[in-house]
This record gives C-alpha cells, sequence and structure tokens, in this order.
C-alpha cells in the first residue's frame, strides 16, 4: 500500500467515523423519557396551523426547543389508582419547554399520589413570542398552535380512559408560567373548534375538569393591574372548571397581576377559584423550592382536589 494511498483510508476511516458522531449527536437533539415510558405522537398526521422554527428539534439541559411534532407522554399512577390524570404542561415563554422542572418531575410527584400524569410537548416557539424578530408585538396573543396540541391531549386522555385505567370525568390540566396561560386557554375555549376533526378521537369534550396555573403568565394587561387579557376574558363562562392558582409577589417574570385578573374573571363568572400567593418564592421553582411557605403549595393542590370532589377527603 502506497502512502498515499494509506493516508487517504485514513481521512474516510475519520470522515466515517465523525458522520456517525453526527448522526449519533442528531439523534440525542429529541427529548426522549426514562425508560419504560414512550413518547406518543398527538396528532395522526402532520399538526394543524404548523409554524416555522429556525431549526430541528433541540435538547439543553432541561430544556426542549423547536418542537414541531408534538407528543405525550404517559406516567401511570403507582400505588393506589385514584382514578385522576393530570395533564402536565411545562413552562418556557413559548419560546422552549422546561421538560423536567415542570414536566417530569411534576410527574414523579403526581405518580407517587395515585395520579396518573400525562406530560404534554407542545409546538415551540410560537406565539405570542415571534422567532424570527426575537419579540414578543402582542404578549397577550393566544398561542394557537400549542393550545390546538393542549385541547387534542385532553380529548386524547379521555379517548383511552378505560385502557389507561383512568376516570374520564377527573381529567384536569396542569400548566406552569406559559403552561400556565396555555392552562387558561384550554379552560376557557373548549368550545370553540379550532381545527378540523383528525379522526373519532376529536368527538370525546376538550374540557377540562379542572385547572392549576402555577405562576402563570400573559393575563393580566399590565403590571399594577387586574384588567384581564381580553382574549380570556370574553370566553370566561360558569362552566369554565374549578381553578387553582398560585403565584408570589417578588416574581420578577410573570407578575402576580397575572394571576389576581385571572381570580377576579372566574369569580366575576362564579367559577369555583382558589388563590394563593406569596410574599416571596421568585418564578421558575417547581418542586425545588425548600425554604419558603411556597414550597407547600404540592399539599395545597392534593388538599384542594378533596374539596372539588376529585379526592375523597
Amino acid at each position: 500500500m502506497t502512502l498515499c494511498r494509506a493516508v487517504a483510508l485514513a481521512g474516510l476511516v475519520v470522515l466515517a467515523l465523525a458522520c456517525q458522531g453526527i448522526a449519533l449527536c442528531a439523534a440525542q437533539t429529541v427529548w426522549q423519557p426514562s425508560p419504560g415510558h414512550a413518547q406518543i405522537p398527538i396528532w395522526p398526521g402532520v399538526a394543524p396551523d404548523e409554524p416555522s422554527v429556525p431549526g430541528p428539534e433541540t435538547q439543553t439541559e432541561g430544556a426542549v426547543t423547536n418542537v414541531t411534532r408534538p407528543t405525550m407522554t404517559v406516567y401511570a399512577a403507582s400505588g393506589k389508582n385514584t382514578g385522576i390524570a393530570v395533564i402536565v404542561i411545562p413552562g418556557g415563554g413559548f419560546q422552549e419547554l422546561a421538560i423536567n422542572l415542570e414536566g417530569t418531575e411534576i410527574c414523579d410527584w403526581l405518580t407517587s399520589t395515585g395520579i396518573s400524569c400525562i406530560l404534554l410537548k407542545y409546538r415551540v416557539p410560537s406565539m405570542p413570542y415571534i422567532w424570527q424578530c426575537d419579540c414578543r408585538p402582542h404578549n397577550l396573543a393566544i398561542s394557537l398552535p400549542s393550545l390546538e396540541d393542549a385541547q387534542r391531549t385532553l380529548r386524547l386522555v379521555r379517548f383511552h380512559a378505560a385502557e389507561w385505567r383512568i376516570d374520564p370525568h377527573k381529567v384536569g390540566v396542569l400548566g406552569f408560567s406559559a403552561g400556565g396561560f396555555l392552562v387558561a386557554e384550554a379552560s376557557t375555549t373548549f368550545n370553540d373548534r379550532l381545527y378540523q376533526p383528525a379522526d373519532a378521537v376529536d368527538q370525546e369534550s376538550c374540557r377540562p375538569d379542572f385547572a392549576i396555573a402555577l405562576y402563570p403568565g400573559h393575563l393580566s394587561l399590565a403590571k399594577n393591574s387586574i384588567a384581564l387579557n381580553p382574549e380570556i376574558a370574553s370566553h370566561i363562562t360558569p362552566q369554565t372548571p374549578p381553578t387553582f392558582l398560585l403565584q408570589n409577589e417578588d416574581d420578577p417574570v410573570d407578575k402576580v397581576e397575572d394571576a389576581l385578573s385571572y381570580y377576579m374573571g372566574l369569580k366575576k363568572a362564579g367559577v369555583p377559584v382558589e388563590l394563593h400567593a406569596y410574599a416571596q418564592g421568585g418564578h421558575a421553582f417547581g418542586l425545588r423550592e425548600k425554604k419558603l411557605p411556597v414550597s407547600g403549595w404540592p399539599q395545597l393542590v392534593i388538599k384542594w382536589l378533596g374539596t372539588i370532589g376529585m379526592l375523597s377527603r
């Protein structure tokens, strides 16, 4: 073998290994749940109103972005099954999804209490964030693709309720930050047909039986104002599901007025609503805050589920 040929072959080997490495890295960019759990596509084909995104789905530490193929991952209740199912909607400002802090960690807690968890990986980036300009020209806009994903997931859970040992009358939503805004959207737009039915699943109801919004955003018109986002206010009715709200006064991202404005809108319509507001705790803490009173929110949620008839008191 000549020296030139040997060098050429060595170069091909290096190139092949590099290509394999690139392929492997590309394959690992899509978020995957822990072993024993499978992602389920929520649409039978291409999702409606598909937004453009700046690149392929990418997973960084604890976050996922550029989601164009939304999925749900089912985490079955452990121990005594209460029949309750909670669709968990992570936050991330409609730019990305905090898939661990406000997703898998929440599912671990819920399933330990006998509640089935369905983790929604919805489409981002999307309105009200616009990635082309990295801006929010209308921060109160409805997030249509994400809301379609939430409605479809609610229907899917009810469609598979018997198979997944879920009571179809005990299906709720729990969201954080932008996910909290999605909770409010899903709670108020369930009578709106946002997309053409894809199959028999879309004959099911997409009304949540209860709603939990933790440090929600995009609800108040302004700081120091409890005027509610008109996109939400115009859809609140007495049929809006019972709601649990929580926010901190020192939240630097989503103001306490977001929760207060929605609380007042629900109260005016006669919707059962419970509000917990704390002086300290900031934003995006999930289950990780341990030193402040707000860290007791999981116990408050469980007690509240009893007060609305979802759990035995």
